[in-house]
């Protein structure tokens, strides 16, 4: 039992450390190819993980030799348009200046109920208000609105907006991110002073944040 348990902490270790190094993605944004690794990597790593009359370096050595793979093909996609379009395909328009694309359907193997329930997916139930519909290579269909049916714009409207910036967590389950303190070139005196109050410490906060307009949100731990 304890061979098994090693042997399945190193296999979990290394398939962590794989999926790490094969970049931010998440599984629905995946290209072909590295759904493909994916599958082959969890096959490799489970067979000598339930049995140990296979040596771990059965499972190990492929799955290092997976992500060399992977990062050789990352590499030929970003060097190669044609070898992007070989290994991952082009984007494919569905929907056409608001006409359906029978083709280019029939091609991707999508019938109009599918395509329907995609763009439900999308938030547009009603297919005629689709100016254009693009499958991309992930698989996700992006969905561009006729103008009249499209949500007004600031811009639209004539009005200019505010910078909001982004939010920085300055207190985390009472830990202070000292790192995001000099982000935004305080210390440690000016958080105490500002968290003092809401009547508590910073050590005694669940959360901290600031955004952009210098608006602090605080919240005690235990729910105050």
């Amino acid at each position: 039992m304890l061979v098994i348990f090693i042997r399945t902490i190193i296999l979990y270790a290394l398939v962590l450390l794989v999926m790490r190094g094969m970049g931010k993605r998440e599984i629905g944004q995946l290209q072909p190819f590295e759904l493909v690794i994916s599958i082959m990597i969890a096959d490799l790593a489970s067979t000598p993980m339930a049995d140990v009359g296979v040596p771990i370096f059965n499972g190990i050595i492929p799955i290092l030799s997976l992500l060399v793979m992977h990062l050789i093909i990352s590499f030929g996609n970003l060097k190669s348009i044609r070898f992007r379009e070989v290994i991952c395909g082009k984007p494919s328009i569905l929907i056409y200046r608001g006409k359906i694309d029978e083709q280019r359907l029939k091609k991707e193997r999508y019938t109009v109920n599918e395509l329907q329930e995609r763009l439900r997916g999308k938030d547009v139930f009603n297919i005629g208000d689709v100016e254009y519909a693009i499958l991309e290579t992930s698989g996700e269909i992006n969905v561009i609105l006729k103008p009249e049916k499209r949500n007004p714009t600031l811009d639209d409207l004539s009005v200019q907006a505010k910078y909001e910036g982004i939010a920085y967590d300055l207190v985390i389950d009472g830990v202070i991110q000292f790192d995001n303190l000099k982000k935004i070139n305080k210390d440690y005196k000016w958080l105490e002073k500002e968290v003092k109050k809401f009547g508590f410490k910073p050590e005694d906060a669940l959360v901290v944040t600031i955004d952009g307009g210098n608006q602090i949100y605080c919240q005690e731990k235990g729910g105050k």
